[in-house]
């Protein structure tokens, strides 16, 4: 016998639509637990990061074009000379395009057993890194990063695969996080 499904509530007129969660939210983020944004500092960070980087490649992709309008090496035709340049030139704005949505979308949370690390924009990721499971707490500071006040917690666990980077922390916040994980996990691997 065919189940018959119940039909739909008729919403009244004037009433306010219910919103549904998108399908992401509830598959990979857990209910009811606020994540702590990084510094929007980070955003600086890469920009300047990605951007020398991008400027070696341009410069790398734009050496043929040089040689070419030099008269230097002329084997293949201006077309291809200007579009490799141009290609390196359009994904490297790609990329500085997304940095800030990249920052935003980078959080943490500390919960009663664990700390949740997330990011991505397009691929989502949500670690769950428990604090019984922690070997120890780095916590870095590269050239840009003290300059602008920014530093990287990295949590070591036993396995590799679920070493966590938190990267644009203020550095009160990192030490903050580096003495509280420190002591839950002693904590944590004590009671076992």
């Amino acid at each position: 016998m065919p189940s018959q499904s119940s039909p739909a509530t008729p919403v009244p007129p004037g009433a306010p639509p219910v919103p549904v969660p998108p399908a992401h939210a509830s598959a990979i983020d857990p209910e009811g637990v606020p994540f702590r944004r990084v510094s929007d500092r980070l955003t600086t960070l890469r920009l300047i990061e990605r951007g020398l980087g991008g400027l070696v490649f341009l410069a790398a992709a734009s050496l043929p074009l040089v040689l070419r309008l030099a008269g230097v090496w002329g084997g293949y035709p201006d077309w291809l000379a200007w579009a490799l340049p141009s290609a390196v030139l359009a994904t490297v704005l790609w990329v500085l395009a997304l940095v800030p949505r990249q920052v935003r979308a980078i959080g943490y949370a500390e919960r009663n057993d664990d700390l949740l690390v997330r990011h991505g924009i397009m691929f989502h990721r949500v670690m769950v890194v428990p604090y019984g499971r922690m070997q120890y707490v780095d916590v870095t500071m590269g050239p840009l990063e003290r300059m602008l006040g920014l530093s990287s917690v990295h949590l070591h666990t036993a396995s590799p695969g679920t070493n966590a980077v938190l990267c644009g922390v203020p550095a009160a916040e990192a030490a903050r996080l580096r003495e509280q994980l420190s002591a839950r996990g002693e904590a944590k691997l004590a009671g076992l």
